[in-house]
């Protein structure tokens, strides 16, 4: 809810008009209500929250309880309480970095020390002599009771002293510098009387009770002015219900608007077909993949656009699945593109299909940023009169100049690291205004369902089982940061004995010209703790690894550079491999037997699953060193690690993942597009999700794209939370 997004009871969805421009309403500036000072406006107003109706949206980041209120004596140390007394000393000091009143309170029954840092207007009211009421956290310090910046209240002495406070549960704001909670908390007393009726509620009063819903106007009286506990449960569930039933509304419209609006080449399927494509696998297919490649070979054979996320752990062979798909394209006349993330793991996928393809006479093109102008325009000319059959690239495919013939399948690698405007540009460059290309969308990361649903709720899920035969498993060891020389000493012996082994940091190193370190991206990085490619590859190459050949790796590298060391490893001629990140998907060594990651603690459970994914790929056995310590280590980061030793099920540890850090932290908020709940959680919400998919299903079977005159409301407030392209986990 907000000013705009919330209006005031009158028809459904009409504003309620002032009939003068006193009239209080959801859009009334708060600098314009009684009771909040000008300096809380402005800092408001800058935290979003500037008019009444964004104010009472401004939700609460915890609740407290607070304790009925105590005489000194019976005050609990670690719980939030009230007291009064009289104060019987006073001191303040005005100097130094943080000045400070600091006052004692007797009432009788015990003494309580009471400090306030940078609050030095309080010095003329805390006079030996005055009464005065406080409410703080109570801490022990030494034998005595201390409470620490406590709200406060001087006791008139004409006035008899008011009851003592009965027990409330209180709200906690997102504050800053500029204001503080209890000024929010302040601001909210002030508008909320008259606020709460003005908010009219998209859900009728029968649909409401059937699902045990508070109504929206009470739901945000019980976030902000709770009486219990329970009642913030209440205030919340309705609050992320509505949050979740938007997101699902959401991308059930996108999807009907995919297959209501266009069309797709539906590509031939027959047994001749089927018989030509799987003649240039070298190697038979497993049950999960010839599983998904009938759900895909079903879905291109039809004129409905396709829109399928391809679900798989770490080398179960996804690949070789949207493979099919696009030869069908081939097979057809049209064309087929594979967008991946880096140059890196484009160049592996055009290794590897270009190896499949030889002597087939399908044409295979690479297009990335790397690629000469010569070679560029060659592959463009290729494209668009038809010449070329397949193309892999990275988002160079989605350049101005790239244009196809007839594009009939895109196929999107590591769906999370694309945003929706860049899924959008590849699907429209179908060649044909009148069609758009079927879009596979494949992983490598393991996706939770639940999140997977959450973010492609529009896209139908394909799930590989199982995993091709020659993969062996991969013992994982966690070792602290003092045990690392140990580990080290190990890769010697296995390199000895002819293995190879990769060896992944989380940073490049020093900016020699910013002197400070960086990432993959080119961001700082402010650890100045981490360990580089640059500084590692130098301890090793002096160190226990001296006389081993290394080589280093990192996504900054220019194509021939990072080529060239690619080639040795596989080769054998660079037995280590020092890198970042970038060899986290596509890279294939077979004879890398051996994984260690530095700062272990710094990656998510999914993204190590991923790196040990890279070694296990041969007949050896392997084994992956998950090296912790530092700063950022914490009791729960270490077991959180030591999850990796005893599970190699990515679906799993994606789950634990989800579950410890958040979807936002596993696959990063502004890369994911992820929604911006505000009160929803994902894991602890499940099956408030799982009714709201419902819900919005058979909402939208009985009004398809909410056109009844009762959905007027509703579905204003669904435009403004998604915007009217509901691009939400779309591949356009």
């Amino acid at each position: 809810m907000s000013g705009e997004g919330t209006s005031p009871r009158g028809r459904a969805g009409t504003p309620g008009q002032s009939p003068h421009p006193e009239a209080f309403g959801l859009t009334t500036p708060v600098s314009a209500v009684p009771g909040v000072h000008e300096g809380v406006a402005r800092a408001l107003t800058a935290l979003g929250a500037g008019n009444v109706g964004r104010l009472v949206a401004y939700l609460p980041m915890r609740h407290e309880l607070i304790e009925a209120e105590s005489e000194i004596g019976g005050l609990v140390p670690g719980r939030i309480s009230s007291t009064r007394g009289e104060v019987t000393s006073s001191k303040v000091s005005p100097r130094g970095r943080r000045p400070r009143v600091e006052v004692v309170l007797h009432d009788g029954t015990g003494r309580l020390e009471v400090t306030w840092f940078n609050m030095l207007f309080l010095r003329e009211k805390m006079r030996p002599g005055a009464r005065v009421w406080v409410q703080g956290k109570v801490e022990r310090r030494g034998a005595g009771l201390v409470m620490v910046n406590p709200r406060q209240e001087v006791l008139d002495p004409a006035r008899e002293d008011p009851p003592p406070r009965e027990a409330r549960v209180r709200a906690v704001y997102p504050a800053g510098e500029a204001v503080r909670s209890w000024q929010i908390e302040q601001a909210v007393s002030a508008v909320l009387p008259r606020a709460l009726p003005l908010i009219e509620d998209h859900l009728d009063t029968a649909y409401r009770s059937e699902r045990g819903l508070v109504s929206l106007g009470e739901a945000y009286r019980m976030m902000h002015r709770p009486a219990s506990g329970d009642e913030v449960r209440e205030g919340r569930r309705r609050l992320a219900y509505d949050e979740l039933l938007f997101l699902q509304l959401a991308v059930h419209l996108k999807r009907a608007r995919l297959r209501e609006g266009q069309r797709a080449p539906a590509l031939p399927w027959d047994e001749r077909v089927d018989r030509s494509i799987r003649a240039v696998f070298p190697f038979g297919l497993t049950p999960g993949q010839e599983g998904v490649i009938r759900e895909i070979a079903g879905d291109l054979s039809r004129a409905t656009p396709t829109n399928r996320l391809i679900l798989g752990d770490v080398g179960s062979g996804k690949t070789v699945v949207a493979l099919y798909g696009m030869l069908m394209a081939a097979k057809a006349g049209h064309q087929a593109a594979l967008m991946a993330p880096t140059e890196i793991l484009a160049e592996q996928h055009h290794r590897t299909i270009s190896g499949m393809l030889r002597g087939s006479g399908v044409r295979v093109s690479l297009l990335t940023g790397s690629v000469g102008e010569a070679e560029r325009a060659g592959v463009l000319s290729g494209l668009a009169n038809g010449a070329i059959d397949l193309v892999v690239g990275t988002h160079a495919l989605l350049t101005e100049d790239v244009r196809f013939a007839s594009l009939a399948v895109a196929v999107i690698d590591e769906q999370h690291r694309f945003g929706v405007h860049q899924r959008g540009r590849l699907r429209a460059k179908a060649g044909d205004e009148t069609t758009t290309p079927h879009v596979l969308v494949m992983t490598a990361t393991p996706i939770p369902r639940t999140l997977a649903i959450t973010l492609f709720g529009d896209l139908d899920i394909s799930v590989i089982g199982g995993m091709p035969p020659g993969r062996s498993p991969v013992r994982t060891v966690v070792v602290r940061d003092n045990e690392r020389e140990g580990v080290y000493r190990e890769i010697r012996r296995e390199v000895e004995r002819g293995a190879r082994a990769f060896v992944v940091v989380p940073v490049i190193g020093e900016d020699e010209d910013a002197g400070r370190l960086v990432t993959e991206g080119g961001e700082p990085e402010g650890d100045e703790g981490l360990r580089g490619v640059r500084s590692v590859m130098k301890e090793l190459e002096e160190g226990v690894l001296k006389g081993i050949s290394l080589g280093s790796l990192h996504g900054r590298m220019a194509r021939a550079a990072r080529d060239a060391t690619m080639e040795r490893f596989r080769s054998g001629s660079v037995r280590v491999l020092v890198s970042t990140t970038v060899v986290e998907v596509g890279v294939d060594v077979p004879e890398a037997t051996v994984m260690v990651v530095e700062h272990a603690e710094r990656f998510g459970l999914a993204q190590l699953h991923q790196l040990r994914g890279r070694v296990g790929r041969g007949i050896g056995a392997s084994a992956c060193y998950l090296i912790a310590g530092g700063d950022a280590l914490t009791a729960t980061g270490w077991e959180r690690l030591r999850v990796m030793e005893t599970c190699s099920d990515g679906f799993a540890l994606a789950e634990k993942d989800f579950e410890i850090r958040g979807p936002g932290e596993v696959f990063g908020t502004k890369q994911s597009g992820l929604p911006p709940f505000k009160i929803a959680d994902l894991m602890a919400d499940r099956e408030l999700l799982a009714m709201a998919r419902r819900d919005a299903s058979a909402w939208l079977r009985v009004s398809p794209g909410l056109s009844r005159s009762s959905d007027v409301l509703v579905k204003r407030r669904l435009m403004k939370a998604y915007g009217e392209a509901l691009g939400l986990g779309d591949v356009g």
